[in-house]
């Protein structure tokens, strides 16, 4: 009895060790990925602490932690949030993190002395000396405390060991600050008055620093005779000198670290810092050629059709070109997106028809490869469809860059998806019959297989598939997809902020900024939040089609294909650099082989070259249509007259067989 009974107990007992280890399994594994490279922390181990510490450049604040440490796991989140918030302070002050867990980090924790975790320790610049640090024992270990700390730390260097690239903290006087009134000067001045106790000051001069075109200084506001000759009636207030000795109180929504932040960055000519990299020959090139291009001026509260229709031009002509054929995934992808953009894009009537026409045509061809360079044809209309075009010419506006290589195709891109994703949410009829009409994820996913499949950089194609497989699953309506994408663009913008690929004169900063959508931003314990219901409702306003501005989009006389097809091709204007892809030709042998084709496998065998004809109700019809319409009519009248007599003859035949009298 006693064994029978012992058996259920022994394996509930088994079973529980297991739980137990798979729990403590899966602690560990979430533990030991606590800080990635993908974070704005520097990760620190025992081959780099040292090194990385003494005599550097900036100021140190550092956690010792440990993977397996409750509280360091849940403290993570506070810990990279802090980092990306102090993301500008780095060359003053940066953040790293050394794990003591790890078997490799024994000893340098043991010669540091932590005995708990987590351990904040700061690191002062300049020390040629071995240092333990000074440690930070404050209960609140919140962000605003912290990052206050941070500025108390920075300001108790010495001269001798102030940061070299840190700008001065010390408040200036009010004789200072007064005599910059109507003095010109080659940059902004930009002064925080605030009381003794605020940080607002400070955190925006760190903020700004490495930002040129700007100086920020900051002083006390107990001076009342500063306050009353600037006009400042509370505190914190910003007030701005600009260059041509013209002086005004900022006008930001809210006086707040972050509004003031922003709003400095955003002033014209006011650009971050690059790094140096070596100037390649191709690059001087193109920076000569950009003197060429006349600059347009722009409303950045519109989206511009001549940055959607540009970037299309490019994506069909240009990017899609480089591959030959179509066939399998990549053919069922092109069908998808043309699918999404026939439905959903907001532009103009030719545009939406030759997009409508491409997509019958790929729905009614039944081939499962078709060479690129048939649609191609299609795409500049070379069968002389009336009333279709798409522009051959790249006209950027909003997404103009100051070089070149900078923005341009990518921001229209980026900007389509965003315009997709809101017509998906203002119009969910518009997808009704395609397969795509019950996918809230369809414009992000065809979105997804589009930049995977066919997107020439893939560097950014990899960072998007990261992205998508962390999230896009998650998305069930088609707000949410339009947030989704929102936050994933701002993701990239924090990422990329200071790399060679940021255009200077526009900056990558968290969009939209408060000058566009001041209800969007708030801020949180210290820390800067959006308010996602306002953000939505700026997004459908933004990219919605009332506010595409049709400015600087080109019509047909101005040289775009399907739109030059009355002129004889010596006068047609020149379109996109190769003639391969131009809109020139009046014949398409691929068109033809590909219809002929088809034509076959239906029965009916028509081969001959069908020659320009006439348009009727905005479809083209050929000489050949038409003769065979003719043809048609004709032979369905003999027929009919045929049929009538025959009946007829053989009516009355009948009436006189039954109409005879028997004898």
């Amino acid at each position: 009895m006693a064994t029978g009974s012992s058996c259920p107990c022994s394996i509930a007992f088994v079973l529980g060790l297991y739980s137990l280890f798979f729990s403590v399994f899966i602690c560990w594994t979430q533990a030991a990925h606590l800080y990635s490279s993908e974070d704005p922390v520097t990760i620190l181990h025992s081959g780099t602490v040292k090194q990385t510490l003494q005599n550097s450049s900036s100021a140190w604040l550092v956690q010792f932690y440990s993977s397996w440490c409750g509280h360091c796991i849940q403290y993570s989140p506070t810990w990279k949030a802090l980092a990306g918030d102090v993301k500008d302070w780095e060359p003053a002050i940066q953040i790293g993190v050394l794990d003591c867990a790890d078997e490799k980090n024994f000893d340098v924790c043991k010669e540091f002395g932590v005995h708990f975790y987590p351990t904040f320790r700061y690191f002062k610049a300049r020390n040629n000396k071995f240092d333990l640090g000074k440690p930070y024992r404050g209960a609140n270990r919140e962000l605003p405390t912290v990052r206050q700390v941070m500025v108390n730390f920075l300001q108790n260097h010495s001269q001798e060991e102030w940061p070299p690239a840190c700008p001065p903290l010390e408040s200036s006087r009010s004789s200072d600050v007064l005599a910059l009134l109507g003095k010109k000067k080659q940059q902004y001045t930009a002064v925080i008055i605030e009381d003794e106790n605020s940080f607002v000051g400070r955190e925006v001069i760190l903020d700004l620093m490495q930002y040129d075109g700007l100086t920020v200084m900051r002083a006390l506001g107990s001076d009342a005779s500063l306050l009353e000759k600037l006009g400042i009636l509370s505190l914190p207030a910003g007030y701005l000198f600009h260059p041509n000795g013209k002086h005004e109180l900022m006008k930001v929504h809210k006086t707040l670290r972050f509004f003031f932040s922003s709003f400095l960055k955003l002033l014209p000519g006011v650009r971050r810092r690059k790094p140096q990299s070596p100037r390649s020959p191709d690059l001087a090139v193109q920076e000569g050629d950009a003197a060429a291009t006349v600059w347009k001026e722009f409303d950045k509260s519109k989206v511009y059709m001549a940055d959607l229709e540009s970037g299309l031009h490019f994506l069909l002509r240009i990017e899609l070109a480089s591959h030959q054929t179509l066939e399998g995934k990549e053919l069922e992808t092109f069908k998808d997106f043309v699918t999404v953009i026939a439905k959903l894009f907001p532009g103009q009537q030719p545009v939406v028809k030759l997009l409508e026409t491409l997509l019958e045509w790929l729905v009614s061809l039944p081939l499962d490869r078709i060479p690129y360079d048939a649609i191609l044809d299609l795409v500049n209309n070379k069968m002389r469809i009336s009333g279709m075009y798409l522009t051959n010419k790249l006209e950027w506006v909003g997404c103009q860059g100051s070089q070149p290589a900078l923005r341009r195709y990518p921001c229209s891109l980026w900007t389509l998806f965003h315009t997709l994703t809101v017509q998906a949410a203002e119009r969910p009829d518009a997808l009704a019959n395609t397969g795509l009409e019950e996918n809230a994820q369809a414009v992000l996913q065809t979105m997804r297989r589009y930049i995977g499949s066919f997107f020439g950089c893939q560097e950014c194609g990899r960072h998007f598939e990261e992205m998508a497989k962390e999230s896009m699953d998650q998305v069930t309506t088609h707000n949410e997809a339009v947030l989704w994408l929102w936050r994933k663009h701002n993701t990239v913008n924090n990422r990329l902020a200071g790399a060679l690929s940021e255009d200077p004169q526009f900056p990558k900063t968290q969009w939209p900024t408060p000058d566009l959508c001041p209800a969007c931003h708030e801020e949180v314990e210290g820390l800067h939040a959006w308010n996602e219901k306002e953000v939505l409702a700026f997004l459908k306003r933004h990219y919605g089609a009332s506010n595409i501005s049709p400015k600087y989009t080109a019509g047909p006389e101005e040289g775009t294909a399907g739109g030059q097809e009355d002129k004889e091709p010596s006068e047609q204007k020149p379109g996109w650099e190769d003639p391969k892809y131009g809109a020139h030709s009046p014949k398409s042998p691929y068109l033809e082989k590909l219809q002929g084709k088809e034509r076959q496998e239906e029965g009916i065998g028509l081969h001959k070259e069908a020659k320009p004809g006439m348009s009727f109700l905005g479809l083209g019809f050929s000489n050949i249509d038409l003769s065979l319409c003719v043809l048609m009519y004709v032979s369905s009248g003999l027929f009919l007259m045929i049929m009538f007599l025959f009946f007829r003859m053989r009516s009355k035949r009948w009436k006189v067989r039954h109409n005879r009298f028997s004898i």
